[in-house]
């Protein structure tokens, strides 16, 4: 009996291409190209302590329930994950962190982001929560830190599930 290697090679090229494309939409910024300047300029006014970061950390998990999307751990795995298309961002992905400034992070929060499930917070948290959000958020990376967070230009959010490296527990 002949075996075909077809399915197999079917397989794989199916499997790679969404790879491929995930990767190609994670360097590409959520921030409105009109808007990208003056989000790359803002920077945060909070000093970096852990004292801040609990505050992140109440907000992220009270106010702003952030983890209802975005997960308790910050993987976006949270439990509306399977709902969103696409997929919520995954804080712990050192990719997310090394490309963009947090100004680009803190204008999505408060803004919002056309194109995905993520509403803006601009009139439920304070420009001081959302910088203490970002703090929080950021404690999610680990070892693999801020990379460039806030130096450089960035290169816009990550997505998840269906456009980048969000939501990858289990998949």
């Amino acid at each position: 009996m002949k075996t075909s290697m077809f399915p197999l090679i079917a397989v794989v090229v199916s499997l790679a291409i969404p790879a491929w494309a995930a990767e190609r939409h994670m360097m590409q910024s959520l921030v409105p190209a009109d808007k990208l300047a003056e989000a790359r300029a803002l920077t945060s006014p909070l000093p970096k302590s852990p004292e801040i970061v609990e505050k992140g950390k109440a907000l992220y998990d009270g106010k702003g329930a952030c983890f209802n999307c975005h997960g308790k751990d910050g993987g976006g795995n949270g439990p509306l994950e399977a709902q969103l298309n696409p997929s919520p961002r995954n804080f712990q992905h050192h990719g997310f962190w090394r490309h963009r400034t947090e100004g680009e992070i803190f204008w999505v929060i408060k803004n919002g982001s056309a194109g995905t499930s993520m509403v803006g917070f601009g009139g439920q948290l304070t420009d001081e929560e959302i910088w203490a959000l970002i703090q929080y958020a950021r404690s999610f990376a680990g070892e693999h830190g801020p990379g460039m967070m806030g130096h450089g230009e960035g290169m816009g959010p990550m997505m998840g599930r269906d456009g980048g490296m969000g939501g990858m527990g289990g998949r």
